[in-house]
């Protein structure tokens, strides 16, 4: 049987966010998909990335830091086994981000299969920080981590999420610590795959870990602590309901 060619698409970087005329600092947010499909994304997760991205540079913007943020565009909505979509995507977006602006520092965010592609491609020289929302980690026991040891990571998992098991981003977020001190994850207590019930909590969290990991600003209480605990109490802190409001 003739195997059928992919669709022929190409990625692309959403508009800029936040400030344009002084970049000092980017967060590239990449989307979740499903593990096969070479549909095109879908239109839930890129709102979901845009929201992220906007609620960050929002927080800096409060702040006056130098940040913007760009959603990754990818070519399809699957992962797709060992071609790794959204990974080769996310590579991309990097080498662009270099081209566009300079040597300047990178935190990649994503959920799901875009958490995956995040932590994958943390070894390019530009990403300082990663944040990875409700991972996808099928082979988490396996997936190589060496390359976080400079890095500053930040796990968000949902307990009761359905999707991507916890237990396998625990395990992920166990090993990264094991190569990093400066790795950490929060529980979602009883909250599924898209931690929609605390999608705000989230989104200051993962502002607040951008913005101290790139733009050299005081992390929260809780984030400060989480990176100080030891496991396994520093990968099961719990987010609570209303972090952020009061920042």
């Amino acid at each position: 049987m003739t195997q059928q060619a992919l669709p022929a698409r190409t990625a692309r970087l959403g508009r800029p966010l936040g400030l344009t005329n002084r970049v000092e600092a980017v967060l590239l947010v990449l989307p979740g998909g499903v593990p096969a499909s070479t549909r095109r994304p879908s239109p839930l997760a890129a709102s979901a990335a845009q929201a992220l991205a906007r609620h960050a540079v929002g927080a800096a913007a409060r702040v006056d830091a130098a940040l913007t943020a760009h959603v990754l565009r990818p070519r399809y909505r699957g992962w797709n086994g060992d071609a790794a979509h959204l990974a080769a995507d996310a590579a991309w977006a990097l080498a662009e981000i270099d081209r566009r602006y300079g040597d300047v520092p990178v935190c990649l965010a994503g959920s799901g299969t875009g958490a995956r592609a995040a932590l994958r491609t943390a070894g390019h020289r530009l990403v300082a920080a990663v944040a990875a929302l409700a991972t996808w980690a099928p082979d988490g026991d396996s997936e190589s981590v060496d390359h976080l040891a400079d890095r500053q990571v930040l796990f968000v998992h949902g307990t009761d999420d359905e999707v991507c098991a916890p237990g396998a981003s625990y395990r992920l977020a166990e090993r990264a610590r094991e190569v990093s001190p400066t790795v950490c994850r929060f529980e979602v207590h009883t909250e599924r795959h898209t931690l929609r019930r605390y999608r705000t909590e989230v989104a200051a969290l993962t502002a607040d870990f951008a913005l101290g990991a790139l733009c050299a600003r005081d992390f929260s209480r809780a984030l400060a602590d989480a990176f100080a605990a030891p496991p396994p109490l520093g990968l099961r802190m719990p987010l609570a309901a209303g972090f952020g409001t009061s920042r």
